[in-house]
C-alpha cells in the first residue's frame, strides 16, 4: 500500500499491527473455504468479523476463535447460502478487503434519508397501520426491517419526504409522524409504552434490532415452541463462563449470538463452532456452541440470576430471527402506497407479518414478508393463492413453507444433551488447553 507521506515508520508500524492481517485457503478443505483473521484484540471486533462474513451472505460452517494476551485469531470455514465453496476471485476479493478494513467499524450510510425506530405491543395487521401513517403523511420507505418476538415488534425504518425525495426536514411534520405512530404501536391494550424515535446514529441494522428488543425486554416473556437449550456454567480455575448452545443451526445464528453477548458486555475469549448437517454444533458435537467469556473488566458470571438472565437473552436472541410462516418475496416496480396496499391486503385476508425486510434499489421494490394466520399458525395454501392473485402472481411469489416439527426424537435428544453437556465442556477445555485432563 501507498502510505501517505507525512507518517514516520513508527505510525507506519502502528497501523501495520492494528490493521487485521487476512489469509484466504481454498485448498485445505474439500468443502469450505477457510478463512483466517490475525488482529490486536478490542471489544467488538470479533462481531465485527463476524457481521462482515454474514452482510456477504456468507454461510458459516466452522469457527475457532482464541484470544491471547492483546491478540486474537479467528478462523472461519465458510460456503454461500448453497453450501458452496467460494471459487470467484472477485468475491474473495471483497471478503479479504471488508475484513483487513473491519478494525475500523462498517456501518450503513443513512445521508438524505431519515431514521424512524418502533416498538411497541404487536397485533395482526399493525404492519398495515404502520405503513398507512407513512404513507398519508407523503412519505416514502427506502429500507426497512421488521422483527416480532414474545408479542413485542421492533422495526428500523429509513424513509425519505416523497415531494423532495430527501430526508424529512419539516420538524412540526417529524412531530407528528411520531406522534401517530405512537398511537398506532400503542392500541387498546398496550401494557408496556410505545416508543417511537427519529435516530441520527448510524448502526448495522440487525444489530440495531437486538439492542431495540433487548431494550424493551423481550426476553422476559415466557417462551414457547421448539427452545434452544442453554446452559452457562463457570470454570473458576481460569475465572471463564462458559455458555453452551444446542440448537438448530440456521443463517446469521453465530452473528445472533455473538451480537447479544457483546451488547451484554461480555467479552469472548475462545469459541468454537462446528455446523453438522442441518445443526449448529461446538467441537464435533452436533448442535452445539460453546463461548469461554468473561466480563469487559476480566470477571466471570458472579450470580444465578445473572446466568438466568445471560440464558432468557440468547435463547430470545436466537429466536427473533427463526423462520415463521411462509415466506413471500414481492418484487416489483416501486410506487407511492405500495406497503401499506400490499400489508393492508394481508390484513384484510387474516395474514399477519411476523418479520418483514423492505428494499428498493433503482426504482425496484424488492420486500421478504414471513407471514402467518391471525393465530400465529401456518396459512392455508388456498387464501396465500388467493392474496398473491389480489396483489399478483408474478409479483408476489411464495419462497418458502413452513418447516413444522413433530418429531419425539427431537425432545429426547434433548433430554439426553443435558446428561452430557457437563463432559462435553471438560473435553472443550482440555482441547483449548485450559486443563490437563479430560477425564
Amino acid at each position: 500500500m501507498e502510505w501517505p507521506t507525512y507518517l514516520d515508520e513508527y505510525e507506519k508500524l502502528l497501523i501495520r499491527m492494528s490493521t487485521p492481517r487476512v489469509m484466504i485457503d481454498n485448498a485445505g478443505c474439500s468443502n469450505s473455504t477457510r478463512l483466517t483473521i490475525d488482529s490486536a484484540r478490542k471489544h467488538g471486533i470479533l462481531l465485527e468479523a463476524i457481521q462482515v462474513l454474514t452482510d456477504l451472505n456468507l454461510s458459516i460452517k466452522k469457527a475457532y476463535i482464541c484470544s491471547d494476551g492483546r491478540w486474537f485469531m479467528d478462523v472461519f470455514h465458510v460456503t454461500d447460502l448453497n453450501g458452496n465453496k467460494l471459487t470467484d476471485e472477485s468475491v474473495l476479493g471483497c471478503i479479504e478487503e471488508s475484513l483487513e478494513t473491519v478494525h475500523y467499524g462498517r456501518s450503513k450510510s443513512i445521508d438524505g434519508l431519515t431514521a424512524l425506530e418502533l416498538t411497541g405491543t404487536d397485533r395482526v395487521g399493525l404492519l398495515s397501520e404502520v405503513f398507512a401513517v407513512l404513507s398519508n403523511l407523503h412519505c416514502n420507505v427506502v429500507d426497512a426491517k421488521v422483527w416480532t418476538h414474545n408479542g413485542r415488534i421492533a422495526s428500523l425504518i429509513y424513509l425519505t419526504d416523497d415531494d423532495s425525495g430527501c430526508s424529512v426536514e419539516d420538524s412540526e411534520k417529524l412531530e407528528k409522524m411520531e406522534g401517530m405512530l405512537r398511537n398506532v404501536l400503542r392500541g387498546d391494550n398496550d401494557i408496556r409504552s410505545a416508543k417511537t424515535s427519529v435516530s441520527l446514529a448510524v448502526t448495522h441494522m440487525e444489530r440495531r434490532l437486538h439492542q431495540m428488543m433487548f431494550a424493551d425486554r423481550d426476553y422476559d416473556c415466557n417462551v414457547c415452541g421448539d427452545v434452544p437449550l442453554v446452559l452457562v456454567q463457570n470454570y473458576l480455575e481460569k475465572d471463564y463462563s462458559v455458555v453452551s448452545i444446542h440448537c438448530k443451526d440456521r443463517n446469521k445464528l453465530l452473528f445472533d449470538v455473538v451480537c447479544t453477548l457483546t451488547d451484554m458486555g461480555y467479552v469472548v475469549f475462545h469459541a468454537t463452532v462446528d455446523t453438522s448437517g442441518d445443526r449448529a454444533s461446538l467441537v464435533g458435537y452436533v448442535c452445539d456452541q460453546e463461548f469461554f467469556i468473561r466480563h469487559m473488566d476480566g470477571t466471570p458470571i458472579n450470580s444465578e440470576a445473572e446466568k438466568q438472565r445471560v440464558i432468557l437473552c440468547i435463547v430470545a436472541a436466537i429466536k427473533r430471527r427463526a423462520s415463521q410462516g411462509v415466506r413471500l418475496e414481492l418484487c416489483t416496480v416501486d410506487k407511492k402506497g405500495l406497503l401499506a396496499d400490499v400489508t393492508r391486503t394481508f390484513r384484510e385476508n387474516g395474514l399477519n407479518v411476523v418479520r418483514a425486510e423492505i428494499s428498493t434499489s433503482m426504482g425496484t421494490a424488492r420486500n421478504v414478508f414471513y407471514v402467518t394466520d391471525a393465530m400465529g399458525n401456518a396459512a392455508d395454501e388456498k387464501l396465500i393463492d388467493s392474496v398473491r392473485h389480489k396483489i399478483g402472481v408474478s409479483s408476489l411469489k411464495v419462497k418458502e413453507l413452513p418447516l413444522i416439527y413433530h418429531d419425539k426424537g427431537e425432545r429426547e435428544e434433548a433430554t439426553a444433551m443435558i446428561w452430557s453437556i457437563g463432559n462435553m465442556v471438560r473435553r472443550n477445555l482440555y482441547n483449548l488447553g485450559l486443563i490437563k485432563s479430560c477425564y
